[in-house]
């Protein structure tokens, strides 16, 4: 084998590695399939199916990064729901600061709309902020926030919760009566499964959950998600 012959093999080999390899997480960080092999993962802020209407600012991949404790309760969750053929279906986890920020400047900008009908029909852009569904600062970059929603475990299709996942307005409150019985009872499913393994609702948003005694409730992370 010859020197060229053995150099485009080295380099090959290096760039196949390197493609491959996960960047290293902070301490206390994991990749959620890591340790929930079959979790289903959709980032909505990787994609541009969001109220942004374009991929978000540090999500890099569809890999879903939280802290290894709230991943070892999800676990519990994912085992119990899987018991009834049913399985959970994760939005969002750690969200590095510069999305939020991303965030931020996408709702100075009071022209565009072009999601609106679909994530905040009934509020007025100029008051996100006020309405307290933008902020500065987030959960999610903590490290031990999620958003999910169940779905069935042979078809894929999120169980109807009433109203989309990231729905600005009272449609989206755990408390809104304005749904049908079976929404309600779907959303009441989550709600139980997720408080019994330690995770606390955010009740403006059905889908928003954080591990009680989260390890890092002061330190608000930045890495991107890769």
């Amino acid at each position: 084998m010859n020197y060229k012959t053995l150099l485009t093999l080295f380099c090959t080999v290096m760039f196949v590695l390197c493609f491959n390899q996960k960047q290293e997480l902070p301490k206390g960080f994991v990749y959620a399939k890591a340790i929930i092999p079959d979790l289903n993962v959709e980032l909505r802020y990787y994609t541009i199916h969001n109220f942004v209407g374009d991929t978000v600012a540090g999500y890099k991949a569809n890999k879903l990064i939280i802290t290894e404790a709230t991943a070892n309760k999800l676990k519990l969750v994912q085992a119990e729901l899987q018991k009834q053929n049913l399985c959970l279906k994760v939005y969002d986890g750690y969200r590095p600061q510069r999305a939020v920020n991303h965030f931020m400047r996408w709702a100075k900008d009071l022209n565009d709309t072009i999601h609106k009908q679909e994530f905040y029909p009934d509020v007025a852009k100029r008051n996100l902020f006020n309405a307290g569904y933008i902020a500065s600062r987030s959960g999610h970059s903590r490290g031990s926030t999620i958003d999910l929603t169940i779905i069935n475990g042979e078809t894929g299709e999120p169980l109807d919760m009433g109203s989309p996942y990231d729905f600005f307005g009272e449609a989206s409150w755990v408390t809104y009566k304005g749904i049908t019985d079976a929404q309600q009872k779907n959303r009441q499913l989550l709600q139980t499964v997720m408080l019994k393994h330690n995770f606390i609702n955010y009740p403006q948003e059905w889908w928003h959950f954080t591990l009680r005694r989260e390890p890092f409730p002061k330190t608000y992370f930045d890495f991107e998600i890769e």
